[in-house]
């Protein structure tokens, strides 16, 4: 099977509810993927072929908090390199670097444990969407905190017409995108 077949079909399994969780939002939902174990596994090998052909030499896999944690894990397992997470405020314990970003109704703050990664490790920063692209954002800000070298940003769903790319400075890929 191709890999656009590939994503087609973890594509199919996608959700989509209209306005949730408010009015004029139209809600892309991964759970469904996750919950067949098929197109998980499609998945998990879409992203992690993606991850050895274009981010030779990936020592890290970063999630973000917190649907970034149902892939992040699996994908550091099958390449045989660490995870690390980064966290809403006051979630991990010991010394941390932080940045706060914008959310659409406030203000929220990501951090990551000082010594989880080391200054010129080659990280690739995984998340299950980019929509305005402020967590990712922030991720980025943190790595370059800890003197990371970002290889990619690699999310599964991208909303192009909310234009979160836009705020990155590094390498995004998408595997599906919806207009």
């Amino acid at each position: 099977m191709s890999k656009d077949d590939r994503i087609e079909k973890i594509k199919e399994k996608i959700g989509a509810y209209p306005d949730f969780p408010k009015p004029g939002i139209f809600f892309r939902d991964i759970f469904p993927v996750l919950l067949d174990p098929t197109t998980f596994r499609l998945l998990n090998a879409v992203l992690v072929e993606h991850i050895k052909t274009k981010c030779p030499g990936v020592q890290l896999i970063i999630g973000l908090e917190s649907r970034g944690f149902l892939f992040g894990p699996n994908l550091a397992q099958e390449l045989n390199i660490g995870f690390v997470p980064i966290r809403k405020k006051g979630k991990l314990p010991g010394e941390v670097f932080g940045v706060e970003y914008k959310l659409e109704y406030g203000l929220d703050r990501f951090e990551i444990q000082k010594n989880s990664v080391k200054p010129g490790q080659k990280v690739v920063i995984v998340d299950d969407l980019l929509a305005t692209g402020g967590t990712m954002k922030a991720a980025c800000e943190l790595m370059t905190m800890v003197k990371a070298e970002i290889l990619e940003c690699l999310v599964v769903i991208e909303l192009d017409f909310l234009k979160g790319r836009d705020k990155l400075t590094k390498p995004i890929h998408s595997l599906i995108h919806y207009d």
